[in-house]
């Protein structure tokens, strides 16, 4: 199909310009100040930014919780990123104890063949010795080029230094970029056990017992790993001003680090989670939401290029069934919330219209860093000719509220409830296909296809 687009105005992260573009199959073929040619379909973009299609590098979709999961699957979950202009995500795949890579992320290409739009996928590991290690160079060849270790859970997900400093050495080895969850799990447990002793089980006691040191200290033993074993490492969901400062500090000497922030660290508080009628539920994830002193420092930073990427983390659990099965115990709360829909949305409207950062700031932090960092780019992360034809006709003008009874993600609440938002995407295009408009999803289930990723090379 040939879709041509009138008049819009083009927002990369290193350039505006006033351009139409014109897209054959799924790729950009031309973009010039008034092209003239036969098309089966024009869209007047007058009035609107034409960005590149969202990325969202940090999702959890499918995901076993215990005896629950998230409540998004790859249908539900990469429709809603299509209506809130995301066209490609990366999801994570988790090796159970005594699996091997391999069977994990086969499990994991199972769940992902209804997705709507493009996906790639990272692989947490919690179980490792010489063969596991030994599968991580097949893993990259394939293009899952990204491993997730975590410093917390003990018992579940958290593994050793010794443990992530092999993981280190060998993805290093081929091109691979270790992504860390970085609390200090031990401690944060002792902290844990010590609140229950002494009867504090509400939700509140869930941030009180992560405090933002335990994500620096944790950061910067990460890094000091990371830098003996000259390994590329991403930070996910950096939530403190503390864990900024010690990036900052370390990036003197080593330059191989890289952050995310998530929009609901800029956006909310710990007092959520001091909400009545165990309403601070909703607002349980790790690491927890921090200070409005912490909000200001990662905006700060998101001003001096000091963070890299704004993902959601999502991580649909409803309130009613899920959440609410920690009601006598904060520990038992399922971590996680959700905002794979919201997260364009809401850093255009907190960053742009209220003049924190620049349009091009904005499509360079939720489309081109990520594709950079992650092995995507040129074919995703900007509009020029030859890229993949993934473009959001975005409106500035129109204003919308957030709500649990509007979006169309499966969970029965927003962390964003009643947000009052100006800036929404229009038309949807991924890899040449309208697949959002007038509001409407009319792509079809499966058509998004497995994204592999080029080796690491920043």
């Amino acid at each position: 199909m040939i879709i041509l687009i009138r008049n819009g105005t083009i927002i990369n992260a290193d350039e505006t310009k006033s351009a139409d573009v014109l897209i054959e199959g799924n790729k950009i073929k031309a973009i010039d100040k008034h092209i003239e040619t036969q098309a089966d379909l024009i869209l007047d973009a007058n009035g609107k930014y034409l960005i590149p299609g969202g990325i969202d590098v940090h999702t959890h979709l499918d995901m076993p919780y215990g005896e629950i999961k998230t409540r998004d699957d790859f249908e539900t979950g990469t429709i809603a990123a299509a209506f809130g202009g995301t066209t490609s995500i990366i999801d994570f795949a988790i090796q159970s104890k005594g699996q091997n890579l391999q069977e994990s992320l086969n499990i994991w290409f199972e769940k992902a063949k209804n997705a709507v739009i493009d996906y790639g996928l990272h692989l947490i590991i919690t179980d490792v010795n010489q063969n596991i290690l030994s599968e991580i160079k097949k893993l990259i060849e394939i293009g899952v080029t990204s491993f997730k270790l975590f410093t917390a859970y003990p018992d579940r997900l958290m593994l050793s230094d010794e443990k992530i400093f092999q993981v280190m050495l060998k993805a290093s080895e081929y091109g691979g970029l270790i992504l860390m969850h970085a609390e200090n799990g031990e401690v944060i447990d002792y902290l844990i056990s010590q609140a229950l002793k002494d009867g504090k089980k509400e939700p509140i006691y869930h941030a009180i017992t992560r405090p933002s040191q335990l994500e620096a200290e944790a950061v910067y033993r990460s890094i000091m790993l990371a830098s003996t074993s000259n390994s590329p490492v991403y930070f996910v969901h950096v939530s403190s001003g503390d864990a900024v400062d010690v990036i900052n500090f370390a990036r003197q000497r080593y330059k191989r680090i890289f952050s995310e922030t998530c929009p609901h660290y800029l956006l909310l508080t710990e007092d959520e989670l001091r909400k009545p009628n165990f309403e601070g539920a909703k607002y349980v994830l790790s690491p927890p939401l921090r200070k409005k002193v912490d909000l200001e420092k990662l905006w700060n930073a998101i001003q001096k290029s000091e963070i890299d990427t704004i993902a959601t983390d999502h991580c649909p659990l409803n309130f009613e069934g899920d959440k609410k099965l920690g009601i006598d115990n904060f520990t038992k709360i399922p971590n996680g919330g959700p905002g794979i829909e919201n997260r364009i949305q809401l850093i255009y409207h907190f960053g742009v219209v209220e003049r924190k950062i620049t349009l091009n700031r904005w499509v360079e932090l939720i489309s081109t860093n990520p594709a950079k960092i992650f092995g995507l780019f040129p074919e995703k992360g900007k509009i020029s000719i030859g890229s993949d034809a993934d473009i959001v006709i975005w409106n500035p003008d129109v204003e919308h509220t957030i709500s649990s009874k509007t979006h169309h993600m499966n969970v029965d609440y927003n962390m964003f409830e009643g947000f009052r938002l100006k800036g929404n995407s229009e038309v949807v295009i991924s890899n040449g296909e309208i697949i959002i408009k007038d509001n409407k999803f009319i792509g079809k289930l499966g058509r998004g296809k497995f994204l592999k990723r080029r080796e690491f090379n920043n």
